[in-house]
């Protein structure tokens, strides 16, 4: 099938019941739902005593901030915490300046879907989520619409600054008790991942291919959080480093691969103790001190002295088990060698990543404009509403962006029937209102791992508690604000996302195509080379990994867009299949796969490849 074959453009079927369906919830849900909990309760209960409820909107902008970045490691974790604090404080200016000068709802509606498009772009960009952009979007459109002076800016500013201060020592509080929980959780999942691939492989079960990429997404997000931090490893994330290294093994091998050992080292890397060797420890130690002593599996240092077995040059004789241990651990030690080499590459400019993502501000833009100049046109009250409901839509393609409409829709006339039974209560005091906001904002992110409307059920009432701070309001108007405003921002929204065609979108899966393929070449060439170092090696074969997962990621993306030429599938999965050969042949390169065809014994020449 090549991509320069036209077809008429289609309406590819659009599901609903599917969009709706509950899926198994986030490992570490609890983590972010009590976080935003211990963010948001401090500063609220303060202000509540002083009688300054009012001003709880500010310091909760700043509480939000404890949303992100769980999946970080602590010391890349703190640097994403800050940037996001200052993207929010950003944000929070811009609408507080423009809410001083002008009251005029048009130009204030602009604002905020210009900030909305500038606020997503940057998020996808930096893969900062989730909540990506949603959030930083609902502060600084909520506040555009409330009446501002100049002089109160810096004193809500610094209210905001001071939440956020606060939410980044609650995202950081762990870390004294695990502090490579986020590595752990990571490598377990790339041990998990690998293990279901191995069992799909060999049973010859369907869904082999999508449990092949979701291993090698996973195996590659394992990387990726292990070479977050890149300063020098601790022997903790060396030892993670390792069982990621058995994980890659066993997506070359699959047939060769125990499951169950996979899915015990995960089980224990969870936990708190010992991270789990891949081998007999008391044969890495004898290994390490016969490296020490001069022996080289390369042949450097022994000679030949009878069959199976060797002499070194001290004269102890070992035999090829003994060779094949050291064999392994000198290889695997050549891996992290690797690894520390492609820690010390430099990320992408920013500038470069934002490039593709021009169709998508585009349509979160004039989405969210539109949403919000109609929800204006109906005479609403809070066109933030609708604004930030549009904004919540846009995802990688038409078909995700309607299911994430189907699910906003379904989530907040939930949420309002749910708002409608709680806002008695929170009427009755000060505290009883900022109760409800602790409940809903568990409630919302322990749920949203299940499903988006799930989550959507406690972030509607959550944002309409929110909305009273200042004093009550009637809740049949809220209500009613709320039902118009989310079907207006959802339809119009999904509408500027048809209406705005990503027709790069196949060019992007031509351009993933050759980057495979160069990759794959590469990674040939250096296997094929006997001088090839550990760390060129390493940095090709994870170059060709990172270009298939992109690869599978841009091709799903294409395939859920509209109006565009047919998408070249077929070579997409021969290129998979063929990369998959060739990461397959590097792990073997390196030693930790025997040859096919060939037995175990390892070969101990000058210069050969094991």
């Amino acid at each position: 099938m090549s991509s320069a074959t036209p077809t008429s453009a289609r309406v590819r079927r659009l599901p609903v019941v599917g969009a709706l369906r509950l899926g198994r919830p986030s490992d570490v849900w609890f983590k972010p739902a009590l976080s935003v909990v211990a963010a948001v309760a401090p500063p609220s209960l303060l202000l509540m005593t002083l009688g300054r409820l009012d001003l709880a909107p500010y310091t909760m902008a700043g509480s939000l901030c404890a949303l992100y970045a769980h999946n970080r490691p602590y010391a890349a974790r703190a640097k994403v915490l800050a940037w996001v604090i200052l993207g929010m404080l950003g944000g929070l200016a811009v609408a507080l300046v423009s809410a001083s000068l002008t009251r005029n709802a048009v130009v204030l509606v602009t604002v905020g879907a210009l900030l909305a498009a500038v606020q997503k772009a940057v998020c996808d960009a930096t893969r900062v989520g989730p909540p990506a952009h949603v959030i930083l979007t609902f502060v600084s459109s909520a506040v555009l619409f409330v009446p501002q002076t100049l002089g109160q800016a810096p004193g809500h500013l610094a209210l905001a600054a001071a939440a956020g201060v606060w939410a980044w020592l609650v995202g950081m509080a762990p870390a004294p008790l695990r502090p490579h929980g986020p590595e752990r959780r990571a490598t377990a999942q790339a041990l998990n991942a690998a293990a279901a691939y191995a069992e799909t492989a060999r049973g010859g079960e369907e869904g082999g291919a999508g449990a092949r990429s979701a291993a090698y997404a996973a195996v590659h997000a394992a990387w990726q959080t292990l070479l977050a931090v890149r300063n020098r490893p601790s022997t903790t994330r060396r030892a993670l480093e390792r069982l990621v290294i058995r994980a890659e093994v066993a997506l070359a091998a699959p047939a060769d691969a125990d499951p169950a050992r996979l899915r015990s080292w995960a089980r224990a890397v969870r936990g708190t103790g010992r991270i789990p060797r891949t081998g007999d420890p008391r044969r890495e130690e004898d290994g390490l001190r016969r490296e020490e002593d001069g022996l080289r599996p390369d042949g450097v240092g022994s000679r030949p002295d009878g069959a199976g077995q060797c002499r070194t040059e001290g004269g102890a004789r070992l035999d090829d088990d003994s060779l094949r241990r050291d064999g392994d651990l000198l290889r695997e030690r050549d891996e992290l060698v690797g690894v520390a080499a492609e820690r010390a590459v430099a990320p992408r400019p920013l500038r470069s990543r934002l490039g593709p993502l021009a169709p998508v501000a585009v349509r979160s833009a004039l989405g969210c404009a539109l949403a919000g100049y109609v929800s204006l046109a109906l005479g609403a009250e809070r066109p933030y509403w609708a604004l930030v409901t549009a904004a919540s839509l846009y995802q990688a393609n038409i078909t995700l962006t309607w299911s994430r409409a189907v699910q906003r829709v379904v989530g907040n006339l939930v949420g309002v029937l749910l708002f409608a039974a709680v806002a008695p209560v929170a009427q009755l005091g000060p505290l009883a209102l900022v109760l409800c906001i602790l409940a809903c904002n568990f409630g919302a992110e322990a749920l949203i791992g299940r499903n988006y409307w799930l989550g959507s059920v406690c972030v509607t009432p959550l944002a309409l508690l929110v909305t009273e701070l200042p004093g009550y309001q009637p809740t049949g108007e809220l209500v009613t604000g709320r039902v118009v405003d989310t079907l207006v921002g959802a339809l119009v929204g999904f509408v500027a996302a048809v209406a705005v065609t990503n027709r790069r979108a196949g060019r992007r899966v031509e351009r993933a195509l050759t980057t495979v393929d160069r990759a794959r070449e590469h990674a040939a060439r250096v296997a094929a080379d006997p001088s090839s170092s550990p760390a060129a090696l390493v940095a090709a074969r994870r170059g060709l990994a990172a270009a298939v997962v992109d690869l599978r990621a841009t091709a799903d993306a294409a395939a859920g867009e509209w109006w565009q030429r047919a998408l070249p599938l077929e070579r997409v999965v021969l290129a998979e299949q063929a990369a998959h050969r060739t990461l397959a042949a590097t792990v073997r390169r390196r030693g930790l796969l025997p040859d096919p065809g060939t037995t175990s014994t390892y070969t101990y020449t000058e210069g050969a490849s094991p």
